[in-house]
């Protein structure tokens, strides 16, 4: 297993240094007295050495496996393209590193397990950025529902929205299930603890670029998923609100029912001639900032105290087969159960 310095910081070093990988940068820079950036690795030409040299921090490698010769490396934070996370999982368990790793873990179930497996062989941490678990609105909800406030949940709902200016060329199959609707996935399950998903429902189409559709883009879904207690829950994603960034949340219980997010900027509404209007968040980043914080102060606490992380592999394995059955009733036109794609 990697070590922690004796002064107790934990060495990070970041995969990927592209838009979240940066912000994560930042956030093990600056953000956090336990954690320092060691170094930043992208096959990028320049790409480490820009972000490296912003912070004042780290060393910058185009070598992922540089990272498992640096004595200075703790622990990982993995922020690569969603379809190598397995394979970097595996190798940074291999070297006794502990991870932190954006969604999806893996975008099949057998590498999830392979992720898993590696991890626990390892014996290192290993944490999945599901962050709305992190956010105040959703953990005030969770916290209601462990105090037995809202009671037993009957009807939940989850939704994303992002606010457009995506290039459809680079959408892979299924992105909308497996990158975006997965946060949605995990928020439900947070919502429902103790409950699993046993069957789903899912239809999508491509209505922001309807072009695209013959290719196989969907960028916008809804899909009912039922609990093995009988709970219903809805998640919807679109790839383009006008308006913003949307992340919202609902959970009906025999108790009362919480609702989560109302994408406004601030508490702020200006009533004038042409109406009443409030200024809406333009992007994840905007809308979550802490959360994105949180969860990582949260992996390098569990590295610190050898702890196990606050969402684990198993977690994001679960979020996982509910994607993959929604994208496959999307493809049958019909209800899937959870354990038809667990075969």
């Amino acid at each position: 297993m990697g070590t922690v310095a004796t002064n107790g910081t934990v060495g990070v070093a970041l995969i990927g240094s592209g838009r979240m990988g940066a912000f994560h940068a930042e956030t093990l820079a600056l953000r956090l007295p336990h954690a320092r950036l060691a170094a930043v690795a992208d096959p990028a030409p320049g790409a480490a050495e820009r972000l490296t040299g912003a912070l004042g921090a780290g060393r910058a490698y185009t070598d992922v496996a540089q990272l498992w010769d640096d004595p200075d490396v703790d622990a990982v934070v993995i922020a690569a393209p969603a379809r190598s996370h397995a394979d970097l999982v595996v190798a940074a368990a291999g070297a006794g590193r502990h991870v932190f790793c954006e969604k999806p873990m893996a975008v099949t179930l057998p590498d999830a397990d392979r992720a898993i497996d590696a991890a626990r062989a390892a014996g290192v941490v290993l944490q999945v950025g599901f962050n709305r678990r992190f956010a105040a609105d959703w953990r005030g909800a969770r916290a209601l529902l462990d105090a037995g406030t809202l009671g037993t949940p009957r009807l939940l709902r989850s939704l994303t929205r992002d606010p457009g200016g995506f290039d459809p060329a680079r959408v892979l199959p299924d992105t909308i299930f497996l990158e975006t609707l997965i946060h949605d996935f995990d928020t439900l399950r947070f919502l429902h603890p103790g409950a699993e998903a046993v069957e789903v429902y899912a239809v999508a189409d491509a209505l922001v670029e309807p072009g695209w559709r013959d290719r196989g883009l969907l960028d916008t879904a809804v899909v009912t998923v039922r609990f093995d207690d009988g709970a219903t829950a809805v998640a919807e994603a679109c790839f383009e609100a006008s308006y913003g960034y949307d992340v919202r949340g609902e959970v009906l219980g025999s108790g009362g029912m919480a609702t989560m997010g109302d994408g406004r900027r601030t508490g702020l509404a200006f009533s004038g001639p042409a109406g009443r209007l409030v200024e809406t968040v333009r992007g994840d980043q905007e809308l979550f900032p802490g959360a994105y914080t949180a969860e990582l102060g949260a992996f390098v606490e569990a590295v610190r105290a050898g702890a196990p992380a606050p969402v684990t592999g198993e977690d994001a394995r679960a979020a996982l087969a509910i994607a993959l059955a929604a994208a496959e009733s999307v493809r049958s036109g019909r209800p899937v159960r959870i354990d038809e794609v667990e075969k």
